[in-house]
């Protein structure tokens, strides 16, 4: 149970699928609002916005991809849960891409998807704990700064807009520069050491941290894969 209620925002248009989420998050100790299309949920999170959002993909007016992008862009801190029939790894990608956090398909248990709820919101806490006195004000790594008090990142002189967990990502990449960061321990430090979700969250927010610092696919990256084991980010942008 939460001492202080945690407001989820419950987007889904199926009224059994909805009413029986609800029953379970409040018994929880979550304080639960629930709308059923993506024009409800964008004002509605505008209005006032959650902690967290659980965002099933097929509405009646839209699709949910919509509201998880529109999340991202004007609420960053608001992590987005993804409920989806939709298995393909190609629809998975693009939910993750979209802005979502995690993501569920449907059927799911009920237990693990709660579980999931539990460690994102753990995990905001802690964000929102944590003072910028803990990191060194400035991390440069040949032309890519990365500023952890504001939590801004320039890329030749030029600033660049990250996501939250795309800029907590770099950062961990960069305090490690130049030495190889394993899957599991960037899944441990940037997401949650009781993480639930595939790994591909990982390759998907590395795909987009090159896209935008600048890089074209085939071209060489300043994070480089180290198949098998993780990533590590060259110190010198690699040339051709």
């Amino acid at each position: 149970m939460h001492s202080v209620a945690t407001a989820v925002l419950l987007v889904e248009d199926d009224a059994l699928i909805a009413s029986s989420l609800q029953r379970a998050l409040v018994g929880r100790g979550y304080d639960v609002a629930a709308v059923a299309t993506v024009a409800d949920a964008i004002a509605a999170i505008d209005r006032c916005p959650p902690d967290l959002v659980l965002l099933d993909l097929g509405l009646p007016d839209g699709d949910g991809g919509d509201v998880a992008a529109h999340v991202a862009a004007r609420h960053p801190a608001v992590p987005v849960i993804v409920l989806t029939a939709r298995s393909s790894e190609v629809d998975v990608v693009l939910g993750l891409e979209a802005g979502a956090v995690d993501y569920v398909v449907k059927p799911f248990r009920l237990a693990e998807l709660l579980a999931r709820i539990d460690a994102h919101i753990r995990l905001r806490e802690a964000m929102s704990d944590v003072t910028p006195s803990v990191s060194p004000a400035e991390i440069v790594v040949g032309d890519v700064a990365v500023h952890a008090a504001s939590r801004r990142v320039l890329v030749g002189g030029e600033e660049v807009a990250l996501r939250p967990k795309e800029f907590d990502l770099l950062e961990r990449l960069a305090r490690s520069a130049g030495q190889v960061v394993t899957r599991e321990q960037l899944i441990d430090d940037v997401w949650d050491e009781n993480w639930w979700g595939s790994t591909k969250t990982l390759d998907v927010h590395v795909n987009s941290l090159r896209r935008k610092l600048g890089e074209l696919p085939g071209e060489p990256s300043r994070l480089t894969t180290i198949r098998g084991v993780g990533y590590r980010f060259e110190q010198e942008r690699p040339r051709r």
